[in-house]
């Protein structure tokens, strides 16, 4: 048995980044934290929290910050079904989900605002590319995941949410200057690229599936959904936005797609810990009813 007070410190560590900040969300001194902190390792025989700036979890210690917001959630469900045992300092817990960034920008903070509503937990979200944020999973560092990972991650259950479509844009300033004879992959060799970080491949595989090969492109990193569209109109590069999102500005004129009717759809998944806890539930039937309105 695990001492929850032991483990909500571990679990504060790591989801505020070092000893002082929890310290002040546990109202108590950074050297009470490292002795609760060392005390938990000691027990366990190993090591949780990972020193640095900013702190970080170990595997053990990832695995226990998850079980901490499963018991968390648990005891929040106890907390409604019995409201003796709830107290004035009683804090909800947090529902910690990984989303792909143009996701977020398009059909999946409707969601999460409806289920803000019902306030029955505190969201966590944190940004990755779909095909990373089922690590999160795996690490115990999240409860639930939109992943292009169909397979479901051991302890979770997936579900299909349908296919978000891309469309490879550029302004028609940058048409006209890198693909004035056509998109070809001598244009594409030379003709500036955009993607969001070192783990985005959406391009490559529009490229790949154009050309029925590999082929390198050159790249500018923007790490931002908006920043992405703002800069194809700035004539930065082309990239492959989101059809919601760019819509609009296809239908002005703005912005041009590279070859008509070649979008790219990437399937999306949820994956949730697999946990009876009405809020999860709660969660699940959001964001699955939203991606049904929107989703391919």
């Amino acid at each position: 048995m695990i001492d929850t007070h032991l483990l909500l410190t571990v679990a504060t560590v790591v989801r505020e980044g070092s000893f002082e900040r929890a310290a002040q969300r546990l109202h108590i001194t950074p050297s009470a934290v490292s002795q609760r902190v060392r005390l938990l390792e000691d027990r366990l025989g190993t090591a949780l929290v990972l020193r640095g700036q900013p702190c970080s979890a170990t595997e053990a210690g990832a695995q226990l910050c998850r079980h901490a917001d499963i018991v968390g959630l648990l005891e929040d469900e106890l907390r409604r079904q019995m409201p003796a045992t709830a107290s004035a300092s009683t804090a909800r817990s947090s529902l910690r989900i990984a989303v792909n960034a143009d996701s977020l920008a398009t059909w999946f903070l409707p969601a999460l605002a409806e289920l803000a509503q019902a306030g029955s937990a505190w969201l966590d979200v944190t940004v990755a590319d779909q095909d990373q944020t089922a690590e999160g999973l795996r690490r115990g560092q999240v409860l639930a995941a939109v992943t292009s990972q169909a397979q479901a991650v051991p302890g979770c259950r997936s579900r299909r949410l349908g296919a978000l479509r891309y469309v490879a844009t550029a302004s028609p300033r940058f048409m006209a200057r890198w693909f004035a004879r056509g998109v070809s992959a001598e244009a594409l060799s030379v003709a500036p690229s955009l993607v969001f970080n070192q783990d985005d491949r959406l391009q490559e595989r529009w490229v790949k599936r154009l050309l029925r090969r590999p082929l390198p492109l050159p790249a500018h990193r923007l790490p931002s959904s908006d920043a992405f569209v703002r800069a194809a109109l700035a004539d930065m590069g082309w990239g492959m936005n989101p059809l919601p999102l760019v819509a609009p500005l296809l239908a002005s004129g703005a912005l041009a797609e590279l070859i008509p009717d070649k979008p790219l759809d990437v399937p999306l998944y949820w994956q949730v810990v697999t946990l009876d806890v009405p809020a999860l539930d709660a969660l699940s039937a959001c964001v699955q009813r939203h991606a049904a309105q929107h989703l391919s």
